[in-house]
């Protein structure tokens, strides 16, 4: 089965894990610490998706280091209201309000935008919204 899944180049591995664990109940899949860098395999309710510190040598670094992101991470869930006071708490910052909108051209049109948000300190933009039948 094929899968795509991202890797989050992060500035703390240890301290981002405990981000995504409080904020969207991810579960610890593996984790690897050698000598402060962290690699992790994290899923929320089955989708996969990794940490890694920050390697500039290897060519990634984190929002922080570079300054922006590059990356919006949609996460769907039957629930994006309370997802979203769920990742608020441990410090995700609410960049828009809830709302509700159609997308006209996409396959499977109808899609809940519950809210953008910048996770603290880790600098990825999460979109967390539901599928409308």
């Amino acid at each position: 089965m094929t899968q795509i899944s991202p890797m989050l180049a992060v500035s703390d591995g240890n301290a981002a894990i405990k981000f995504y664990q409080a904020a969207f109940g991810a579960e610890l899949l593996w984790h690897l610490d050698a000598r402060g860098h962290v690699v992790t395999g994290l899923p929320i309710d089955g989708a996969k998706f990794f940490l890694a510190h920050e390697a500039p040598d290897c060519g990634t670094r984190s929002p922080w280091s570079a300054g922006f992101t590059t990356v919006r991470i949609e996460l769907f869930v039957d629930a994006p209201v309370s997802v979203h006071k769920r990742a608020v708490a441990p410090g995700a910052m609410e960049r828009n309000p809830v709302v509700e909108h159609e997308h006209q051209n996409w396959p499977g049109s109808n899609q809940t935008n519950a809210a953008r948000r910048r996770g603290r300190p880790f600098g990825h933009l999460w979109l967390i919204g539901k599928f409308l039948d």
